[in-house]
């Protein structure tokens, strides 16, 4: 992911600032605990889109 995208994109919903996962290839967003996939290198930014984290993926990234 490119670090210049990723500082200009925010949470469609809440406008927060997002966490790139690397491994699951998602952009996180910690208040709405939601995960919105990335494809072919392009983030798929649509709520409907999104899948919501499980409680051990949202504490965990709490700590």
């Amino acid at each position: 992911m490119d670090k210049k995208l990723l500082d200009i994109l925010a949470c469609p919903i809440c406008k927060s600032t997002l966490i790139y996962d690397k491994d699951q290839q998602e952009l996180i967003c910690k208040p709405c605990n939601l995960a919105f996939p990335v494809r072919d290198g392009i983030p798929v930014m649509l709520e409907d889109e999104a899948r919501e984290l499980s409680f051990d993926e949202a504490e965990a990234l709490r700590q």
